[in-house]
Formats: structure tokens, sequence, C-alpha cells
């Protein structure tokens, strides 16, 4: 499968598209305000501990504090676990008004605050280090034990050319997970990533020594930068930078971490835009609208809430050719492979239940859950997926780390207020008459004024003339109607006079 990263730079923001055989797959967008602080390292400091949640709210210079949770806290060496099993208490742990390190797991999101650890870590192209832990761990994605084992061999080797380290010991409090584009890596790549972060997390000690006040220890690399570091693949063939400085920046990175990556960067010269080449806006357009057409002639519901994702799948106009399980079949198999792929495009994440059209035969359940499986594994985040249930729902979950890209680029209606609904013209009119004889026992006034918008007013005009009229002789006092062009729906104002 051939594959191609676009990465489009304005002053504003970056914007990063991965199109896998000419279809877009993934789209990553930081701005120059707003950037993404995954993997920051800050000192903060504990404002509030929560006993009952056995978690700790950390100022970290943000605008809403972070959250840590007590399994998120390494423990000082002096605390010791209860014999039953059960987790240290909070207030052991961290206490009011105490200065803490700790490192940015998940950007804020919605109301939420970001959360945090205390289980430092940074990163390279191969290898994450993790100093606070003695485990060496491999990328699940590398299925091949043999390939597995050689990649700790070659970890082990150059562990014991570093100076001062004796990997063998076992008191050694330093952890490593090899990454999955770390499979095929020879010696002297590993050897280089080591010698890169160990240098790094110097530099972070030194940082923390430093550090007094609530500040950023270490920021990591823009957009751009993780790019090459994270989704750059043996499959890709080209990275085009539409940018001449960023398009710089990139290579000289490139030849710090790897310089066969170099042969790969592209600068795109072209007058017309990067991503309209591509098609990759109309992909962005479509990917923030709630259906997703299938070419069978189905299409996906997609609603994204405070909880969870949900999907819901249709026949729409797909009528089939021989029966209806075989027309099911064919548009549940159709959706799966739709489904893996807007989570992906959408950077959908949390709980996700996907309501697949109901299959009375197990192996066709079998099979589309197979292939949503299937269509899954090339997903950089972590996926986890049950069984299709007996009411046809498929339960799964995807590793959420930032913001989808409709919270990224959209923002709540402020007439609905995200509700995705206005009451209707009829209720609204019924809301004001209901109001208007409130106000008319509750003031002493020569007449009503009803201010609201065009839509209601027509409406108390037109169908519900009769029952204002009934209302007006109820009420024993005139009311007049002024229409507000500003005013949405749903508002509206009653005014005694």
């Amino acid at each position: 499968m051939s594959s191609e990263i676009l990465v489009n730079i304005t002053p504003m923001e970056t914007r990063v598209a991965l199109v896998e055989n000419g279809v877009v797959q993934e789209v990553a967008v930081e701005r120059a305000r707003r950037r993404g602080i995954v993997g920051n390292i800050y000192r903060g400091k504990v404002v509030r501990v929560l006993p009952g949640m056995q978690a700790a709210f950390v100022d970290i210079g943000l605008a809403r504090a972070g959250f840590l949770h007590a399994d998120d806290i390494v423990a000082a060496p002096w605390l010791e676990r209860p014999a039953n099993g059960g987790g240290t208490d909070i207030r052991q742990l961290v206490r009011e008004g105490q200065m803490v390190v700790v490192q940015v797991i998940k950007d804020p999101i919605g109301s939420k605050g970001a959360r945090l650890t205390s289980r430092l870590s940074v990163s390279s192209r191969y290898l994450v280090y993790m100093p606070d832990v003695s485990h060496v761990g491999v990328s699940q994605r590398i299925d091949t034990e043999e390939e597995r084992e050689r990649l700790r061999r070659l970890l082990a080797e150059a562990l014991a050319e570093l100076p001062g380290t004796d990997p063998g010991a076992p008191d050694a409090r330093h952890g490593y997970i090899l990454r999955t584009v770390a499979e095929g890596a020879s010696l002297d790549e590993i050897r280089g990533d080591l010698d890169f972060l160990h240098r790094l997390w110097g530099l972070v000690q030194e940082r923390i020594k430093a550090a007094r006040d609530i500040s950023c220890l270490y920021e990591d690399l823009p957009l751009s930068l993780r790019t090459l570091r994270d989704m750059l693949r043996p499959e890709v063939e080209k990275v085009r930078v539409d940018s001449r400085e960023v398009f710089a920046a990139m290579v000289a990175f490139a030849e710090q971490i790897n310089p066969e990556m170099v042969p790969l960067l592209e600068h795109y010269p072209g007058e017309r835009p990067l991503f309209y080449l591509y098609s990759v806006e109309d992909e962005i357009n479509r990917a923030l609208a709630r259906n997703v057409q299938l070419k069978s002639g189905g299409y996906l519901v997609i609603d994204q809430t405070e909880a969870m994702t949900t999907v819901d799948v249709n026949t729409g106009a797909f009528v089939g050719h021989s029966n209806l399980e075989e027309t099911i079949f064919k548009t549940n198999l159709e959706a799966a492979t739709a489904i893996a792929r807007q989570l992906r495009l959408r950077n959908l994440g949390g709980i996700i239940i996907i309501d697949f059209i109901d299959m009375t035969d197990p192996e066709h359940r079998r099979q589309v859950l197979r292939t949503l499986e299937k269509a899954l594994e090339r997903d950089r985040a972590k996926t986890g997926i049950t069984t299709v249930s007996q009411l046809g729902l498929v339960e799964m979950t995807r590793k959420r780390t930032s913001e989808s890209l409709g919270q990224i680029l959209c923002e709540p209606c402020p007439v609905c207020e995200g509700r995705g609904r206005l009451k209707s013209p009829e209720t609204v009119c019924y809301d004001i008459m209901r109001e208007i004889l409130r106000e008319s026992r509750a003031f002493e006034c020569e007449r009503i004024l009803v201010l609201a918008s065009q839509v209601v007013i027509d409406r108390l005009l037109d169908e519900d003339s009769s029952n204002v009229a009934d209302l007006e002789e109820f009420i024993g006092r005139p009311i007049q109607f002024r229409v507000e062009t500003l005013y949405s729906q749903e508002q509206y104002d009653i005014i005694p006079v």
C-alpha cells in the first residue's frame, strides 16, 4: 500500500494529512495559538486533593488545572503498598501546595483539564525512555516473536555500551519501549536513538533542578516534526511540504534522527494549494458532517457526545440483488471498513458503540467483526473491540489523547447550545402564551408587547391568531407583536407596557 504525507503550513496553523492509495486516512491540525500539549513536562502546584476520587488537581499554568490520579503517581521509596493489594491513599502521595513534576498524557478536552502523570518519559523515533521504571517492552503491533527478540537483543547490546550503565543490575531504574517503527531497525539506529534520549533526559533533569515556580520544563516537538518521528512508516513514499522554511527544518531534523528519511522529503512549490490538489479540503468538510454516504447507497450516522460516540448503519438506497440477509451483510461489510476510516479521519476516541444492521447468520456476524478488526489494524491509536452483542451492537474503545477533528475545527451552536435541535415555532408560541398569562397576573399594565423572531410572529398572527384573540379577551388587554431580526427561533421577550 503506497502512502504519502502532506504537510500544509500557514502562519496560523499546521495541517498534516496521511493519504493511502489516494484516499485520505488521517488529518491532524495544530494551531499556533492552541498547540497540543501531550508529552510536555511541567513543574506544577497541587491546588486540591480529593480523597474521594483518589486524585489531585494540579496547576500547570493553563486555564484549567490538570487531573492527576493516584495510579499515575510514582510512589516515594518509603511508601509501602497495603498487603491486601489496595492502592496507597492519595493523601500519602501529595498534599495541597506541594510542587510536583508532571507530564501531560491527554490534552484538555471540552470542560475537562489535561490528564497528568508523574511517570515521566521522553520519545525518539524508535524508543520511549522511562527513567522511573525497570521494564523493556516492545510494541504489540510488532507481532513476530523473532523480531521482538531481535530488538530486545539490540537494545541490550546498545545499553551495555553506554558509559556508567549496567542494564543487568537488579536495581537499575530505567525502562524502554521499542516503538512500532523500530521494526527492522539496525543496531546503529537503536544506538543513536539511545544516545539522543539520554542526552535529552539529562537536559530535562537540569531544568527540573533549576525550576522554582510553575513552568514548562520540556515541550514536545511541533506537529511537522512529530510527523517525521511518529507517522513515517516504510510504506510512506513521499512527504510533501508546501513551506520552504518548514521543509528545511524537517530536513535538518531528519538528518539528526534518521538520514534515510531525507530523500523522502519534498518541497511543493506549486501555485495550487497542496490540500486542494489531493482533495483533502473536501474530505475535511465531509468529516464534519453527521452522515457518511457509502458507495452501495447505504449510509452511516455518527454522533459524538460527552460520554461516547455512536455509529448507526443504515441500508439507505441500497436494495440488494438477492435477498434481505445478503443485502444487510454487504452493507455491514462496507460499513465496517468505512467506520474504521472515519474513526481515524475524525480522530474519535473513548467509548464507541456501533449499531450494525441486525444479522441472523452467525457466520455473517463473524465476518463483519473480522473485517472491522482488520481495518483497525492500520490505526496508530490503540483500539479494543468486543464481539457482536445480541442486539447487534459492537462496543469498542479507541485511545483518546487529543481533541477530535470536529472539536478542533468547530464549536457548539450558540442557538441550540449543542443540542442539535430547536423548539418548533408551535412550541415557542405556546410558551409565549403561557408567559403572557403569567405576566398579566403579576403586573398591572395597559398592553403586552411580544418580541420574537419572524417565524414565530408569523405563526402567532396566522395559525394561532384565534388563540391570541381568546387570550386577549381573557386577560382584558391588547397584545402587540414586533419582529426582532436578531432573535433566534427560541428567543423571545414579554414586556408589560
